[in-house]
């Protein structure tokens, strides 16, 4: 009995001691709690390479501000793992899965390109974890390739496309100029489905496809110029392209003789720099930095023009929404199960340099304002481009849901 009770007060010596050593450990920062790994994909080569350097940046900022310089979240320190899938869908699928498998990371973010955005979306299925994309547009992301794993930060073609008839709601005769892929041909879909929605009277009378590196665009306009040319006024172009916008090459041939006006939809700054020559033309964006009114809209802009010597741009502000998805998600859930995070998303409201965007139960599309602007006649500097028309609240956005849940 006497060497029992001996065994026992030497086993709980042994414990406590072994309490006593760990508590050392967590308090001298020898041993810290696991970390909170997320994936943020972006295509930081090739023809997207802007847009995904912006993301990155506007990510790595927008988890900065919300964990008060600390870049932990629930007392979980961040690691961000960046990969490049050079908007190309293979690698994009490849690189989730090893994010996923090898990397084992909580949560991932991405992509630039729809079409990898798209070849990512199963991936996530098969590993059964989050993936938030940002900013790929495709409808489909949302839509039919969707399944219960993917929630969206970027707005959707559909509601680029309501924006844009809500702004041309009379007649007239519109034609189309877009990229020939995924975005392009999503967003001429979503488009002539969003004039219907809006009850616009204006008549569709050609769509125009050109490879995403085509470089002139004469045959192309001319094709437009004459399927527009005779058609009721007004004559609008409507242009949805992503990288390198065709807008001052079409205006060189003069649209205006034959009474065409172009309608842009907004673009990376360094773009619609060049379009200042458009003064009184019409448009609609999903951010401008001079837009919102809000407090994490005040700081993004005030900081990013003191470190980069220019104001935050489309994607910047995309990638911050995604950081406040991720933030917000893993704070509300306080963990990073799956089933938990997706249960703390659906319907969750989350700040962003926009304003409040929320996760549409039903197919995780994050519902937002989007903006119509106006080319500047007067612009103080060289990024003093667009004033707000109006902005266009997420109620005045009815995007219809199309999965299959």
């Amino acid at each position: 009995m006497k060497s029992e009770k001996l065994n026992r007060l030497g086993k709980l010596a042994l414990n406590s001691a072994l309490v006593a050593g760990i508590s050392s450990l967590l308090a001298s920062g020898m041993v810290s709690a696991q970390e909170i790994k997320i994936a943020l994909i972006a295509g930081k080569t090739g023809a997207l390479e802007a847009y995904a350097k912006e993301t990155e940046t506007g990510f790595t900022m927008g988890l900065e501000y919300l964990s008060g310089g600390k870049m932990e979240i629930n007392g979980r320190k961040i690691k961000v793992i960046v990969k490049d899938d050079q908007s190309k869908p293979d690698l994009g699928r490849t690189l989730l899965a090893e994010a996923y498998g090898d990397d084992k990371v909580d949560i991932a973010v991405g992509t630039s390109s729809s079409g990898s955005a798209i070849a990512m979306l199963p991936v996530a299925e098969e590993y059964k974890k989050i993936l938030i994309v940002e900013p790929a547009v495709a409808d489909a992301i949302t839509g039919e390739k969707w399944n219960r794993y993917i929630f969206r930060t970027s707005r959707n073609s559909m509601q680029d496309g309501l924006a844009a008839a809500s702004t041309i709601k009379a007649g007239g005769s519109i034609a189309f100029l877009a990229q020939d892929y995924a975005f392009g041909r999503d967003g001429v879909k979503a488009a002539k489905e969003a004039l219907t929605a809006v009850g616009a009277k204006a008549k569709i009378v050609h769509e125009e496809y050109a490879a995403q590196n085509t470089s002139d665009f004469t045959a192309a306009a001319q094709r437009i110029f004459e399927a527009l040319k005779d058609k009721p006024e007004p004559r609008v172009l409507q242009i949805i392209w992503a990288g390198a916008n065709p807008m001052s090459k079409l205006a060189d041939m003069k649209p205006e003789r034959y009474g065409i006006t172009l309608a842009p939809g907004g673009n990376i700054l360094p773009v619609m720099k060049t379009w200042k020559s458009f003064v009184g033309t019409q448009g609609t964006i999903y951010y401008y930095y001079d837009f919102p009114k809000n407090k994490m809209n005040d700081w993004l802009v005030a900081e990013h023009t003191k470190r980069y010597k220019t104001p935050p741009d489309f994607f910047t502000a995309g990638g911050f929404s995604a950081a406040s998805a991720v933030y917000t998600a893993l704070s509300k859930a306080k963990s990073s199960d799956t089933e938990k995070l997706i249960s703390s998303m659906e319907g969750m409201e989350f700040d962003t340099p926009k304003g409040k965007m929320s996760f549409r139960k039903e197919d995780h599309q994050a519902m937002q304002a989007m903006y119509h602007f106006r080319i500047k006649k007067d612009q103080k500097n060289e990024w003093d481009l667009l004033e707000l028309v109006r902005e266009i609240p997420a109620s005045e956005l009815p995007v219809p849901i199309k999965n299959k849940r």
